[in-house]
């Protein structure tokens, strides 16, 4: 496995996801310049088998666009004498965000990174699911692998601007993102090893969540 491809999948580009308050429904609207006040995120709890406490961190980019999570114990596996219950692993994570007066935020996408090794046989699933505290609306994401795999992956969530979830406007809501990791033996070797990461031999891998704005209506 390339050295620079673990490097390429450390390093995540922040891009600009901001949209205007008019965009239509198009899945390709204008892009624009986010509001110039600072986004503060703050997290208010991490819970989950996949970052024990110290493990996950949120940094916010300058330009307001993106906020990365990076984890550094995120691991499930099955077989080679791993915990019955490591093949699944799962992170938590309860967000105060707060935005610049009369804006609100949606989640754009988000590009999740790691490294698998699957036998021949076995399978896993990353999935994550996005939803605003005291909300019903849930949106949810799942990518599937299949062994044998032996390298970086990346799975990307994407939602139309129809399909965004806002943030309530002049609420403080907290935001939360519940990720899984799930491996599966299926028909592979009974003495072999199957896993999948959030992280790389080579540096942390960082989750990037890309912001949509608009502003709120005048009250």
């Amino acid at each position: 496995m390339a050295r620079g491809l673990l490097l390429g999948g450390a390093i995540a580009a922040l891009l600009a996801t901001a949209f205007p308050a008019q965009a239509s429904s198009s899945s390709s609207p204008i892009f624009t310049d986010p509001p110039p006040d600072k986004i503060v995120i703050k997290v208010a709890t991490v819970n989950g088998s996949g970052c024990p406490q110290g493990t996950a961190a949120v940094a916010v980019s300058p330009d307001n666009t993106a906020f990365t999570v990076t984890y550094s114990d995120y691991l499930a596996q099955v077989g080679g004498g791993a915990d019955p219950t490591a093949f699944r692993k799962n992170c938590q994570l309860n967000l105060n965000v707060h935005v610049p007066g009369g804006f609100t935020y949606a989640i754009a996408s988000a590009d999740y990174r790691g490294f698998a090794s699957l036998q021949r046989g076995a399978s896993s699933t990353q999935k994550a699911s996005y939803y605003f505290q005291g909300s019903p609306d849930t949106a949810s994401r799942t990518h599937p692998f299949s062994g044998p795999y032996e390298d970086n992956w990346q799975a990307t969530d994407e939602t139309d601007w129809a399909q965004l979830v806002w943030a309530p406007c002049g609420e403080l809501r907290n935001f939360n993102i519940n990720t899984e990791l799930r491996v599966s033996k299926g028909t592979s070797p009974a003495n072999s090893t199957s896993f999948m990461t959030m992280d790389s031999t080579d540096g942390d891998i960082s989750t990037v969540y890309h912001l949509a704005w608009k502003e709120c209506p005048e009250k």
